[in-house]
């Protein structure tokens, strides 16, 4: 497999975990910060613009696993995708940690 298929399925990961928590938000009608808020990241954007925001993430990680021949199974690719995963769940907790629980 390809070095870039790697980097594929690592993008793939960063988009559909950055997906969870604004589907999340939006299906509960809850405004949640998102690329087209003022200011981009920090300002609320409405639930619809999040759901929308998370469905594009979805379809383009989807997209990003065809790059290869991606299985879930004990494979490179599986854990390329699962480093994307873990590396933007922890960016996230950082970002809207500091938004929602400044005292932490």
């Amino acid at each position: 497999m390809a070095w870039y298929h790697f980097l594929a399925y690592l993008f793939a990961g960063i988009l559909i975990t950055n997906a969870i928590p604004h589907y999340v938000m939006g299906l509960t009608g809850r405004k949640f910060p998102s690329p087209f808020s003022v200011p981009p990241g920090k300002g609320e954007s409405s639930p619809k613009v999040n759901v929308l925001w998370a469905l594009g993430n979805i379809a383009a990680g989807f997209l990003l696993l065809q790059a290869g021949t991606f299985k879930l199974g004990l494979t490179g690719a599986t854990l390329a995708f699962a480093i994307g995963m873990v590396v933007m769940s922890l960016l996230l907790v950082k970002q809207f940690g500091q938004l929602y629980s400044p005292h932490q």
